[in-house]
């Protein structure tokens, strides 16, 4: 049974957190839980979890808002408008960033948890997303983003990805296809001649770093974004060639 909407904004007075919604789908449970201040105070803190595994709250966003701008700063600057192709909605931030540059045309986020996008849409994360998701050049696409890069019509001068916790670390054992050798050459198919591969990861990974490589992506890099305890966040970049 999935809950609906007025979501449940109660917080406990201890700063435990909080159930807003749970939903079983396809791909598992997804949850979106509240931490911090009172109802819908600006301190609250959302969280998504799916199957048990955190994958990111509205505290932070450094690392996602560089997986935009990293991506961006990739492209040759006399490209117009690219097009960009984000992986995940997610809590928004990259979505977010994205509509915050003019030089974007237009912008598809590919996301398949319905959950997520009703979360933004008509929840508790609209405070985040509204003004991105009317945004003209904003299209949000539900579909499993493994699936879509393999058939989907359109080619994009950048794919940011931020599905997993990062190529070693996936939410649901489907998801490794997407960094394994057939999965990237499905990411190259959707790139224009020149364009950016960009994908987040918890921690960096230098076998993920060789597979882009033996893939045929030239300029594989990484640039990092420190966080308080462990290692730093990671966006791995990647250049199809000409």
């Amino acid at each position: 049974m999935q809950p609906q909407p007025p979501y449940d904004l109660h917080t406990a007075a201890d700063d435990r957190p909080v159930t807003v919604d749970r939903r079983e789908g396809p791909y598992g449970e997804v949850v979106l839980r509240r931490r911090g201040g009172a109802e819908s105070s600006a301190d609250a803190v959302f969280e998504i979890i799916a199957n048990g595994c955190f994958l990111m709250d509205t505290s932070d966003g450094r690392s996602e808002r560089l997986l935009i701008r990293a991506a961006l700063d990739a492209l040759p600057a006399d490209r117009p408008s690219p097009a960009l192709l984000i992986g995940g909605l997610g809590v928004g931030f990259s979505l977010v960033e994205a509509v915050a540059a003019a030089r974007w045309g237009r912008i598809a986020v590919v996301e398949r948890e319905a959950a997520v996008i009703d979360w933004h849409r008509a929840g508790p994360l609209a405070a985040v997303t509204s003004g991105a998701l009317a945004d003209p050049r904003t299209e949000v696409v539900h579909a499993d983003l493994v699936e879509w890069l393999r058939t989907g019509p359109r080619t994009f001068d950048a794919l940011c990805l931020d599905i997993d916790n990062g190529p070693d670390w996936t939410v649901t054992e489907d998801n490794g296809g997407l960094y394994s050798a057939t999965g990237l050459a499905a990411c190259a198919a959707r790139l224009a001649p020149g364009g950016v591969l960009a994908v987040w990861s918890a921690q960096p990974s230098p076998a993920f770093g060789e597979s882009l490589r033996n893939a045929g992506f030239t300029q594989v890099r990484t640039e990092e974004v420190a966080v308080a305890r462990g290692v730093p966040d990671v966006v791995h970049l990647a250049v199809r060639g000409a």
